[in-house]
């Protein structure tokens, strides 16, 4: 085999950093020459002043090193015109145009939607953690923060200022411990600005941050949901029928009952509700020992007894979850406490547990696999 054959083929293992297929696929390999012991390398990029540049220099340096020929690498990188762009958006979407993958009646990704009646009772909290955990266990995770008015995603998850990088009208969401993140906050001029859009803008606002995002092959897509039972919630059922709803509530009784509008908006639209998850439940003294309900209690059994009641099936509490000032603590330095905490991890991993498994069979469900 020559060098410019080992060259290509060393080539053909650099995976690209976000779009994650080797860059040969991508067409991002312009030009390969070898010359007295050089190996002159020219790379495409998606975009101008792209991201990930310093990172694909050095994957490709590394994967030169092992050919013992090459004494010296020289990258020059220059951009895609227009069509090629295109033929990148088009490999992306598997030849498509601009489709909700989620959607399809092939797509093997749950969709989970962290829903609750009212706001302060921690569904962006839940979301983060129970990411993260499926994450740490090799699942491929994505959040989708739909709080349109009220997003607080990308401080959770320690990526405050972090821009999508996109191409013409499709983006890439942002990484951070192994969960991609699209959220309303990064295509805002500045943090501070609020979101002023009228209910029938937003079923159009997440159908794009759903189509015009490429997520990639995911396990679990999790949607942060706005409080109450308004247009995103409805938008979601419409725009995914396949997806499932757990519901958060604090141990108050009057969250709870709050929090059971959710699940019977949810029901109406024939979303599964996978189950309940008390937040802010009884924490020990740090004292003594001794419990303390500083919400009260009861509120997470109540709304399982009554959603499960609606929907005729078992609404199962799936975890409470103690009120623990690391936990706030872990959000507002965008460290999630399932990182830190043992007792916080072993509650999001039960949690998992419960709801990995598929409650439906995939008999039938065309699979995406080639021969």
């Amino acid at each position: 085999m020559s060098t410019i054959e080992l060259i290509n083929s060393a080539l053909g293992t650099v995976i690209d950093p976000e779009l994650h297929k080797p860059l040969p696929e991508l067409g991002m390999v312009e030009s390969v020459e070898f010359e007295s012991g050089i190996a002159k390398i020219g790379i495409l990029l998606t975009i101008v002043g792209c991201p990930m540049k310093d990172r694909l220099h050095s994957d490709i340096t590394k994967s030169l090193s092992e050919i013992s020929e090459i004494k010296g690498v020289e990258i020059k990188f220059g951009v895609m015109n227009e069509e090629q762009r295109n033929n990148v958006k088009k490999l992306i979407r598997g030849g498509r145009e601009k489709f909700i993958p989620f959607a399809q009646p092939e797509s093997l990704t749950r969709v989970l939607g962290i829903a609750s009646g009212k706001g302060g009772v921690g569904k962006s909290s839940v979301t983060v953690n129970l990411a993260v955990a499926a994450a740490a266990r090799g699942l491929k995770v994505g959040i989708l923060d739909a709080d349109v008015y009220g997003h607080s995603i990308p401080r959770l998850m320690g990526m405050l200022d972090k821009r999508p990088t996109a191409i013409d009208q499709t983006f890439i969401p942002v990484e951070n411990y192994g969960v991609k993140v699209v959220s309303m906050e990064m295509f805002k001029p500045e943090r501070s600005d609020p979101v002023a859009y009228r209910g029938p803008l937003l079923h159009r606002v997440l159908e794009q941050l759903l189509s015009d995002a490429y997520w990639g092959d995911l396990d679990l897509l999790l949607l942060d949901l706005p409080p109450g039972t308004g247009d995103i919630a409805i938008s979601l059922g419409q725009l995914i029928p396949g997806s499932e709803i757990i519901v958060v509530t604090t141990p108050q009784i009057a969250a709870a009952e709050v929090a059971e509008r959710a699940g019977r908006i949810a029901h109406q639209i024939k979303q599964p509700v996978l189950g309940v998850i008390e937040n802010m439940s009884d924490s020990a003294c740090t004292k003594c020992g001794e419990k303390i309900s500083i919400f009260g209690s009861g509120g997470g059994e109540e709304t399982s007894r009554r959603l499960s009641e609606l929907v005729g099936a078992n609404v199962p509490l799936l975890a409470k979850i103690p009120f623990n000032a690391e936990l706030r603590e872990g959000g507002d330095a965008g460290t999630p406490i399932v990182l830190s905490d043992q007792s916080a991890k072993l509650i999001f991993d039960s949690i998992l547990d419960q709801i990995i498994i598929r409650p439906k069979s995939l008999l039938g469900v065309r699979l995406n696999i080639n021969a």
